[in-house]
């Protein structure tokens, strides 16, 4: 686990064995951040999911078959050897931004022109552009939280770690002379899994859950090959999905033992 030269550097320890796949999580982040439903959903290429739950197996047939669920938020990449993360590398607009304080991707929709070399830039799929202007039906601001902006049509959005709670966690702190403490800041699928499978908090702070979590030798991260250092790992101990998450070829060692 590299070192941030900020104070903070928040993150994510998903244990795969505990997922159930239910999609609490991605549900728990569209109405947090107020993701709207498009009046066709059917169009997956169109359609926006902040935090997307796949589906994978072990490609053997019954009674052999093995299901892994893979929640997949915005991996927050760090980039490594004095490169910056591929978005922010690309974003002409200074749309997107890497917080040396918090080690979180910023995504600032007014700045964005619709470009979407950010979208080309991310292995992970994890930007979504806004093709429609969101149909809220009659009634619905009610439900909408106060403190995300809906996104316009044209701009690319993304998952923020939930960052407006670190911001009012950070307001309340500091009205009553303490400091954010781990419970302080979660992020709404964290709160939402109920087989405890996602861990958030600081992976500098030893105090914090997710720090000792990111140490399991069984711990690993989507793509570690690429160099983009992200701050979500994942924990399983089949070898068959640390292969597929990470693109391992037949044969091919990998850099951790898992079980079969």
């Amino acid at each position: 686990m590299s070192a941030n030269k900020g104070e903070h550097r928040f993150g994510m320890v998903i244990d795969l064995d505990k997922c159930t796949g239910c999609g609490a999580c991605s549900v728990a982040c569209m109405s947090e951040n107020n993701i709207g439903t498009l009046l066709d959903e059917t169009d997956k290429i169109r359609s926006i999911t902040w935090l997307r739950v796949y589906q994978i197996d072990n490609g053997k047939a019954f009674p052999d078959t093995q299901i892994a669920f893979i929640p997949r938020p915005c991996q927050h990449c760090e980039g490594s050897h004095g490169h910056h993360t591929p978005c922010v590398s690309v974003c002409p607009a200074t749309a997107t931004d890497y917080d040396e304080t918090t080690g979180i991707v910023s995504q600032i929709p007014t700045r964005c022109i619709g470009c979407r070399y950010c979208v080309g830039a991310c292995p992970y799929h994890a930007r979504y552009f806004n093709w429609f202007d969101v149909p809220w039906p009659k009634g619905a601001e009610r439900g909408l939280s106060p403190f995300v902006s809906p996104r316009m049509r044209g701009v690319v959005e993304k998952c923020t770690f939930c960052y407006h709670r670190y911001q009012r966690a950070k307001n309340k702190a500091f009205l009553e002379g303490g400091s954010v403490g781990e419970k302080d800041y979660q992020t709404a699928c964290t709160e939402a899994c109920p087989s405890g499978a996602i861990t958030f908090g600081d992976l500098n702070n030893p105090k914090h859950k997710v720090h000792e979590l990111a140490k399991n030798p069984l711990a690993f991260r989507l793509l570690e090959r690429l160099g983009t250092n992200t701050k979500v790992y994942y924990v399983s101990q089949r070898d068959w999905v640390q292969r597929k998450l990470d693109n391992y070829l037949a044969g091919e060692k990998l850099p951790v033992k898992a079980a079969s």
